[in-house]
């Protein structure tokens, strides 16, 4: 399913910028803290629907995998926000 390996692609690569950004935060601003603290609760939701896509005995239909795409592309936007904050 290529749709479920986009997704899965889309995982990786929030895992590492989320992993970068970790890093910075302590340089961060208050602003940017927060709008993280808010990303790492959507990072939470994201990962639970990553389990139950991974998990072969729930049956994920293309549509929640589409939805938790759409929510993995606003988390990567909100990650890339705070990245730009950070280098500024």
């Amino acid at each position: 399913m290529s749709l479920k390996n986009d997704f899965e692609n889309l995982l990786n690569t929030l895992n590492t910028e989320r992993e970068e950004l970790q890093l910075k935060l302590h340089l961060a601003s208050m602003e940017a803290k927060e709008e993280f603290e808010e990303a790492e609760k959507q990072w939470s939701r994201i990962k639970q629907k990553a389990a139950e896509i991974a998990d072969d005995s729930i049956e994920t239909s293309e549509e929640f995998v589409a939805k938790a795409k759409v929510i993995g592309e606003e988390l990567k936007d909100t990650y890339h926000r705070i990245a730009k904050r950070l280098s500024e």
